[in-house]
């Protein structure tokens, strides 16, 4: 494949009353790969230089901002006034928005979640399903492990907020966020620029790194339901979800493939990785 990659502005979407941001990137007209962030992630995460590797100029990939993320709606701290069945219908909203029938949904952790949400129910909209360090979304599934120590650890002892008005001291409170998800190899300077460039975009990060985990969870759905194409990449490591959870996926999912990762933790995959994962995701996505 060779990569032609046709980059367009950052679009704000008028939806519902909600601000939703967007990059498409590759030809217009191609058939689409919609890719779904973790919470309290903005499309930053889901870097430039993956999406072009990505859509290989065969594919139009479209990242874009939560609300309360990047360039999208934001609510007041603690008081986030949508769902967690709003964020999973966003995805919909944004391919209605630009008259797209269906993509390949790509989801990461809570993206994850939102994606097996879509396929149970509008398995029309999507092309193929692709669910990277995810877990079940819903129903009776078996006693799963827990996070590690150290990112166990994270939820009962944060780090103390820093100052909000403190650019600098912000892009250090996001760097120490994500330092427990990457517990074998933390690429500091790397997720550095991604925080401080999520950090500069960001209306409200305060908001942005609390109102997901405060809003009310989507509707329970049972991944055993999925009938389209699925791929699962999961890394052995991973600290969150380990990787029962990736097999619990491939389990329930009838015909889903998993892949399981080296090299990496919870976390959208780093380019120490894109050698491995670009061949299986053009495979699926082919």
């Amino acid at each position: 494949m060779t990569i032609n990659s046709t980059q367009r502005d950052t679009e704000i979407l008028q939806l519902d009353g909600v601000e939703l941001a967007i990059e498409r990137r590759g030809p217009e007209g191609a058939p689409v790969a919609l890719l779904i962030a973790g919470g309290g992630q903005s499309m930053d995460w889901w870097t430039p230089e993956f999406a072009d590797r990505l859509g290989a100029g065969e594919l139009q990939v479209i990242r874009y901002d939560h609300r309360d993320t990047g360039q999208s709606s934001t609510t007041p701290t603690g008081q986030p006034d949508y769902t967690g069945d709003d964020l999973a219908a966003d995805p919909l909203r944004i391919l209605d928005a630009l008259g797209i029938d269906k993509a390949h949904l790509i989801g990461m952790s809570m993206g994850g979640g939102i994606a097996q949400t879509i396929a149970v129910r509008a398995p029309e909209r999507v092309r193929t399903l692709t669910l990277v360090e995810s877990s079940p979304a819903g129903g009776d599934h078996g006693a799963l492990p827990g996070p590690s120590p150290a990112v166990a650890k994270s939820f009962m002892e944060p780090e103390p907020e820093p100052d909000w008005s403190d650019e600098n001291a912000v892009i250090d409170y996001r760097v120490e966020i994500e330092r427990p998800y990457a517990p074998l190899q933390f690429d500091e300077v790397r997720v550095r620029a991604l925080a401080t460039l999520e950090v500069r975009r960001t209306r409200n990060m305060a908001s942005s790194i609390t109102n997901h985990f405060v809003a009310q969870p989507h509707r329970s759905v049972d991944p055993a339901e999925i009938r389209v194409p699925t791929l699962v990449l999961h890394s052995a490591d991973d600290p969150m979800f380990p990787f029962a959870h990736g097999e619990a996926l491939a389990r329930l999912i009838p015909g889903a493939r998993l892949v399981r990762m080296q090299g990496m933790g919870h976390e959208i995959p780093p380019p120490s990785t894109w050698d491995v994962i670009m061949p299986e995701l053009h495979k699926h996505l082919a």
